[in-house]
């Protein structure tokens, strides 16, 4: 199995996972950039408790599933957007106003496009959530 993007599939293994009706997932390998969006993910409420599992390679990530997405993706390429222009990429990738959020990764870390927008700064676009 060819790994060339590590967030798709971790947001694919957590889409799965939850079709199925599973309480929990296995998200291989870790990176930081995944448990940072783990994190938005676990703030927003759309996934219970995860713990990163050392394995002496690059270790995976253990997610409990709440049952609470729908949809998740990642966006590709990585957009750039500027402070003002969240609302029109909310637009395409989000199925209505104030349902989901867009993970973003700015200067000041990972972060949902509202927090962005609250704290006026751009980024580029990783992935969405809904």
């Amino acid at each position: 199995m060819v790994l060339n993007d590590p967030l798709l599939n971790a947001m694919s293994t957590m889409k799965n996972a939850e079709k199925v009706g599973k309480s929990e997932c296995k998200i291989n390998p870790a990176s930081k950039m995944i448990g940072d969006v783990l994190k938005v993910m676990q703030k927003e409420k759309y996934i219970g408790e995860f713990e990163f599992v050392d394995n002496g390679k690059s270790g995976h990530y253990n997610v409990k599933l709440l049952g609470k997405i729908n949809n998740c993706g990642v966006i590709k390429p990585r957009l750039a957007v500027k402070r003002e222009s969240y609302e029109e990429y909310e637009n395409r990738f989000l199925p209505a106003e104030n349902m989901g959020v867009l993970v973003v990764s700015t200067s000041y870390g990972v972060m949902t496009q509202r927090e962005a927008t609250t704290r006026k700064v751009g980024g580029r676009l990783l992935a969405f959530v809904y």
